[in-house]
């Protein structure tokens, strides 16, 4: 018998996403992924999965599924309810379900993104190596819908990690940058980084986290398109800087300021609307 899940109710939003698919750039294709590839990796180990499988990236939580079959599954990420036929569970901890239950998962009680993996991981094709919805492109599988049924993939033999803590956002991010590769577009564009102040905007989404604050005086006009790299800093026009994530663009015609640490972005797309951002240059 196959093994599989119902979704009942998807929530804000649910995306299949693995590691994403790096090295495309020249196809024009984004690198995609979890944008917090660390909470997804966790539950992946969870519940002795490969690091690399496959599992969902839920937006505000919202998500009821019913198990098919009997599997093991645990929810990463911000601390958020978990029920299991409305029996109250653990997140960051494995959860096994029998066959017929029902998994709920609520709404975080900070941050943007929990990640739910399941024993066996989700079974769709791959595209370019991997299982990533990629929102921009197009590529990979469709947004998960009510009704949908989810395949799994055959359980590891691995033994799942025990519990672990929750990773709670923080209120405003302290956020390393790299100045380059155009910040002589800017009038002392070290100063402006350091003592300029953000907030998330709610224009964000997985392409970037749009920030909205201190205007970064910068020189008119735009260059050519050139190559972007998950973590470039963007500024157009109005002055308000994007951070580019994970389903980016490949290429953009808007001067980069800088590039940020590829650790801190796991928590810029954890950050709800009005979180406070400040950067920290280099140097």
């Amino acid at each position: 018998m196959s093994r599989s899940v119902t979704i009942i109710k998807t929530g804000p939003q649910a995306l299949v996403q693995d590691l994403g698919r790096p090295g495309n750039a020249h196809l024009g294709v984004p690198p995609s992924g979890a944008v917090d590839p660390h909470s997804l990796t966790l539950a992946n180990r969870l519940v002795g999965n490969d690091e690399r499988a496959a599992g969902l990236e839920l937006l505000l939580g919202g998500l009821t599924l019913r198990a098919g079959a009997s599997c093991t599954v645990a929810v990463t990420g911000p601390p958020a309810e978990v029920r299991v036929d409305g029996r109250l569970a653990d997140s960051h901890h494995p959860v096994h379900l029998k066959q017929g239950e029902v998994l709920t998962v609520g709404t975080p009680h900070t941050g943007l993104r929990t990640y739910l993996a399941i024993s066996g991981g989700i079974d769709v094709p791959e595209e370019l190596g991997s299982r990533s919805t990629d929102l921009l492109s197009g590529i990979g599988p469709d947004p998960v819908r009510d009704d949908d049924v989810l395949n799994l993939g055959t359980p590891g033999t691995a033994i799942g990690a025990d519990v672990v803590p929750p990773h709670q956002a923080p209120h405003t991010l302290v956020v390393p940058i790299l100045l380059g590769p155009r910040d002589d577009w800017f009038d002392d564009a070290k100063t402006q980084l350091r003592q300029g102040s953000w907030t998330v905007s709610d224009r964000s989404n997985r392409v970037g986290a749009r920030l909205s604050g201190t205007k970064l005086n910068r020189r008119d006009g735009e260059i050519p398109s050139e190559g972007m790299i998950t973590g470039s800093v963007q500024v157009p026009p109005d002055g308000q800087p994007v951070v580019f994530l994970n389903d980016h663009p490949t290429t953009g015609g808007y001067p980069v300021i800088g590039v940020v640490d590829r650790d801190y972005l796991r928590f810029l797309g954890q950050a709800r609307p009005g979180t406070r951002v400040r950067f920290r240059p280099a140097g």
